[in-house]
């Protein structure tokens, strides 16, 4: 008796012996791909769009080598040979792999300096995000590695940035944006993501007049001030959301779908959790603004416009 079953494709190539190159080409196509081998030359993958066309490359470029290769759709006929096909994906054991690194890089950081736990942070979130493209049935394991990953950030946080807010546990409550309206805010200077997204954000959609105050430490803020990302700041961390998300949702701002995307990368950035496909690039390029303008104002200015642009594709992104 059939059962509904997950469609998958199968990929069937085989390469002239002689042919290295293509052969390790495919290899690391395959590899790259997730695909479970059932025997040589024959790779399966749950069905999607981009994994069909990923495949469908593949092949084409197998038989310009030389080789034969065929690319179709597969469905299992009971609930025994599903059930056996999804093990095949069984991320588990990277997993595990992931979380004994990630125990021995915590122990390591004490004896580092900031670039060097920089570093390790970055080549871990690569780890961890090149298991989880491959993940296409997460279970427990995954819901593990990223507390793993989690409790190791928060740890590698506090030598990166021993001034980065603690968590309030406390209600946001619904503010009125126009009694927030030329107000001098403040927060620590040499802005990373969620200071620099938040100032944005003060400055295109709460409060167009804001003045900016840059913090050597927080001690500084004066009573005045709003304060933002920082303990006890009026805006801070809330739960767990970041500062960019919690002034978002003091504003009434989180039904934005373009802030919302910002907000999933901010808090991706800043406190990890799920990944962001567009974390790398946005990190790269706020690294190095901060290495070419040293004063947060022309860094605000500049970066500004990345977030504008930002915000104009995710809403259009999101309404056509």
């Amino acid at each position: 008796m059939s059962v509904n079953t997950t469609t998958w494709l199968l990929l069937v190539a085989t390469l002239p012996t002689a042919s290295t190159t293509a052969r390790m080409r495919l290899w690391r196509g395959i590899k790259a791909l997730g695909c479970a081998t059932l025997r040589d030359g024959v790779y399966l993958l749950p069905e999607g769009n981009e994994r069909a066309v990923a495949l469908a490359e593949l092949a084409s470029q197998t038989n310009a080598e030389g080789g034969q290769a065929w690319l179709m759709n597969l469905s299992t006929r009971s609930a025994d040979d599903e059930a056996a096909f999804h093990a095949l994906f069984n991320r588990a054991e990277d997993y595990a792999e992931l979380a004994a690194r990630l125990a021995q890089a915590r122990k390591a950081l004490a004896a580092q300096g900031r670039a060097e736990i920089a570093r390790t942070v970055k080549r871990l979130r690569r780890e961890l995000e090149a298991i989880q493209r491959i993940d296409f049935f997460p279970n427990d394991a995954s819901l593990a590695a990223q507390a793993a990953w989690a409790d190791f950030q928060e740890i590698a946080d506090t030598f990166l940035s021993p001034d980065e807010p603690h968590a309030e546990m406390r209600p946001i409550p619904r503010l009125d944006r126009a009694r927030y309206q030329g107000r001098t805010w403040a927060t620590r200077r040499h802005l990373w993501v969620d200071r620099v997204a938040s100032a944005w954000l003060i400055k295109r959609f709460i409060d167009r007049e804001a003045r900016f105050l840059w913090l050597d430490s927080p001690a500084h803020c004066p009573p005045d001030a709003l304060g933002f990302d920082f303990d006890d700041a009026a805006f801070t961390h809330v739960g767990d959301k970041v500062t960019f998300e919690v002034l978002l949702e003091s504003f009434g701002l989180e039904n934005d779908r373009g802030l919302s995307q910002i907000a999933s990368l901010v808090h991706f950035l800043d406190v990890g959790g799920t990944a962001h496909p567009e974390a790398t690039g946005f990190e790269a390029i706020l690294s190095g603004a901060r290495e070419r303008l040293r004063d947060d104002d022309d860094l605000l200015r500049e970066f500004s416009h990345v977030l504008d642009s930002l915000h104009r594709h995710y809403s259009k992104e999101t309404t056509t």
